[in-house]
């Protein structure tokens, strides 16, 4: 696969690159990088584990440096003892090896929606900020990731299927109550990329119904509620792919939301659509209640309305009683925003 943060560093980056990663990768307690800044060497660090998720197990690094001297000896910060590594090595190979064989003969897409889906019912996210967390160790071991873990399983298995896959990262913006960066990845389908965010949409997802408010977002749709990111990313211009959209689930007219809506009532089923009618402005939300309500109300049943109010998506279920709350406003990055989430950072200590 392509390593895209290697493609885009200067030469001179791209060389102490190379040597972290045979360092990294031959599990050395020490080895020679080329000299640069602390500050240099932490971003490199951090780029080529965006573009080798199967490096779980570094945390940081400290490094010894001579005045005169042309290179660094950089000392990983290792979460396991060697033959931990190689034991963790191999269960994981062998757990991805498993969730690729179930997915090889798929479409594109549908490898996609196989990984999403894998993401949104087996991994659960970890306010506890687990270190393994952070990394696929995490969501394939544990079952539990913060973002940065789970962009990075999502890219791992989209490498195995040969799916062109990498990992955003955004900015914090603490003058919003964001504290913390924020990882998902960008997908390549057909010469057309996509933001994916697995992440929001696990945090989104239900017992009875699976969630793709995130699902090949164009540009204009993530950044409602994602920061900038942090290092340049292909434009995501195309919007025919997002899932509501290309499921004839995004509607612009009221009638046709109820239309839909009245399908899922007479089966008793939840459903989620995506409004693209213009502004979602609270008239149409109560004209759409009570058109809604009405309508349930003649197959015995009622309507609770959860709202993704940034990405315009109205999940709908009909319940036989009356539901204490009729409107519930989601926060699909909830797990971030509550001082409990994690950043995409990694420890580094002085040289």
């Amino acid at each position: 696969m392509e390593y895209y943060y290697y493609s885009h560093l200067a030469k001179a980056e791209q060389a102490i690159y190379r040597a972290m990663l045979d360092g990294i990768s031959s599990l050395s307690l020490s080895f020679a990088v080329p000299k640069a800044e602390l500050t240099a060497l932490n971003s490199i660090l951090f780029r080529l584990r965006l573009d080798h998720p199967e490096i779980f197990y570094v945390t940081g690094f400290s490094c010894r440096i001579h005045p005169d001297a042309s290179c660094v000896t950089m000392l990983p910060d290792y979460l396991f003892d060697r033959s931990k590594v190689r034991e963790h090595q191999k269960a994981l190979s062998t757990r991805v090896r498993r969730l690729a064989d179930g997915a090889k003969n798929m479409s594109e897409v549908e490898k996609e929606q196989y990984i999403h889906d894998f993401i949104c019912r087996n991994v659960r996210y970890d306010k506890l900020k687990k270190a393994y967390s952070h990394e696929i160790i995490g969501p394939l071991g544990q079952g539990v990731g913060v973002c940065e873990g789970i962009a990075k399983t999502v890219k791992i298995l989209c490498d195995a299927l040969g799916l062109w896959c990498i990992i955003a990262i955004s900015e914090a913006a603490p003058d919003k109550g964001i504290k913390y960066r924020h990882a998902w990845n960008i997908i390549r389908l057909k010469g057309q990329y996509y933001h994916l965010d697995a992440t929001f949409d696990g945090t989104l997802t239900g017992e009875d119904l699976l969630r793709y408010d995130y699902f090949n977002l164009d540009d204009r749709w993530i950044f409602r509620d994602h920061q900038p990111v942090l290092f340049p990313v292909p434009a995501c211009a195309d919007s025919a792919q997002s899932y509501y959209r290309s499921r004839k689930l995004s509607f612009t007219k009221e009638e046709e939301v109820c239309k839909r809506a009245a399908q899922a009532i007479r089966k008793g089923l939840p459903l989620a659509v995506h409004w693209r009618g213009g502004f979602l402005t609270r008239e149409v939300l109560v004209r759409l209640m009570e058109q809604l309500e009405q309508a349930a109300r003649q197959k015995g049943r009622h309507v609770q309305l959860s709202l993704n109010w940034p990405q315009a998506v109205l999940c709908l279920r009909f319940p036989q009683t009356v539901p204490q709350q009729t409107l519930i406003t989601e926060e699909a990055n909830e797990g971030e925003q509550d001082g409990e989430g994690s950043s995409c950072e990694h420890q580094v200590t002085g040289c």
